[in-house]
């Protein structure tokens, strides 16, 4: 299913995709060199903003939720990308353990990790969950709408400490879906005999969003130049708000100055392209997710007008952590629509492949706003078919495949960009 756009693609983005589908042969390989220097996050789930004159990600997640919203026909590509990723770490890989959230009353969270363990069973690995929360004691069943159980347990650590599992269970690999958003909790520090997949530095509690844009920053220069283009049409302009308390007001005047500044960059470029929208700023927790602490401004002035409520939203994010510090970043719209509601690509990865992808859709939003917000739902895509096998002899904007292609291409940079973050922030660098 392809969205109908509201305003016809042409233009730039026309331009962009042309180039594109020109470079495929190109693309594929600096892709391919790229990752013989870099090492693919684990999984991944990038957001992707179509404004009909730019193509922009506006958020990377390292610890994706969601895969229960993508095809049943990508499956197999996900079980493909799975085992080439296990390869990596462990070849001889027999038990992983899964760490999920602690959204045990989450049916639809559940339904991701029932579709995350399916994956990985199927790659020939015994799977079981093993929990953070100090309530759960012993063998705890939670069961799913569909009639399946899934089985969460207790952590144990071994007799030297060095290796985390459950009782009668060591698993070579143990992968995270919690984004340790409250913190790195004692049981996760050093293990040093296991393969921690993401690390620990790639959570919420060390993982910062500024550090994210520029790593892709760097990566899409390197990826304008060699197709000739420029890098703004993939890259959505961003400033380090740096540090802000929304409740009493402290470092308002600096954010509100930063605000305009970025604003004034921005305006810039709608001259240049001739673009007669409004721009706007998205204003976010530098760290965390949830679609939680984020905001739209069309003025600095707006940043001092906040009511109470704006406030204390703006103030704390998933798990009450507090907001300190923020990213400006330029507001990429969205003019995709699925049955007249604003809809948004985001698109999975694992390893270096793309596996499939959905639209998120939601009724009451607008296209300068945030869409990861309770009443949105989910479109799948079968990327599985439709990402790699563009039609080079189409016209500009008239397949799907050359979308959905389109659509891979840049979320790649941002999967590049986040392996490069990891690098450039992992406490240990001697192991890359």
């Amino acid at each position: 299913m392809v969205p109908h756009l509201v305003t016809a693609l042409n233009g730039p983005l026309l331009d962009l995709e042309k180039k594109i589908l020109d470079a495929t042969p190109a693309i594929e390989r600096w892709f391919r060199l790229e990752w013989q220097e870099h090492t693919p996050p684990f999984y991944c789930s990038v957001d992707l903003r179509n404004a009909g004159f730019k193509l922009a990600p506006v958020d990377t997640n390292l610890f994706p939720g969601g895969f229960n919203n993508l095809a049943p026909e990508m499956l197999p590509l996900a079980v493909q990308a799975a085992m080439a990723a296990i390869d990596k770490y462990c070849p001889d890989a027999k038990n992983l353990l899964l760490i999920p959230e602690g959204h045990t009353r989450n049916t639809f969270y559940l339904q991701h990790i029932s579709r995350l363990v399916q994956i990985f069973r199927q790659t020939g690995l015994n799977v079981r969950l093993g929990s953070l929360s100090e309530d759960i004691k012993e063998p705890t069943p939670i069961a799913l709408p569909d009639g399946t159980t899934l089985v969460l347990e207790p952590l144990e650590r071994s007799a030297n400490g060095r290796r985390l599992g459950l009782k009668n269970f060591d698993p070579c690999t143990v992968l995270l879906n919690n984004d340790l958003s409250a913190g790195i909790p004692s049981s996760l520090e050093n293990v040093n005999e296991q393969t921690l997949l993401p690390p620990l530095h790639a959570g919420w509690a060390i993982r910062r969003k500024t550090n994210h844009f520029a790593a892709y920053d760097e990566v899409v220069k390197k990826f304008a130049k060699m197709i000739d283009i420029d890098p703004w049409m993939l890259n959505p302009y961003f400033a380090k708000g740096g540090s802000v308390n929304f409740k009493d007001g402290t470092g308002e005047d600096a954010l509100v100055l930063q605000v305009d500044a970025l604003l004034t960059r921005i305006r810039k470029k709608y001259r240049e392209y001739g673009i007669k929208e409004t721009p706007f700023v998205i204003i976010k927790a530098d760290a965390g997710t949830y679609g939680m602490g984020i905001m739209t401004v069309k003025d600095g002035s707006e940043v001092r007008g906040l009511s109470r409520k704006e406030r204390n939203k703006m103030s704390v994010v998933k798990d009450g952590v507090e907001v300190t510090d923020v990213i400006l970043q330029e507001g990429v719209h969205t003019f995709e629509r699925i049955n007249d509601s604003v809809a948004e690509p985001v698109v999975y990865m694992i390893d270096r492949y793309v596996i499939g992808g959905f639209y998120r859709v939601h009724a009451d939003r607008d296209v300068n706003e945030n869409l990861n917000a309770p009443g949105a739902h989910f479109v799948p895509l079968a990327f599985a078919h439709q990402h790699s096998l563009p039609d080079l002899h189409a016209k500009p904007g008239t397949t799907a495949p050359n979308r959905f292609y389109l659509y891979g291409v840049v979320a790649r940079l941002a999967l590049l960009a986040a392996s490069i973050e990891l690098e450039k922030t992992d406490p240990n660098p001697e192991i890359y």
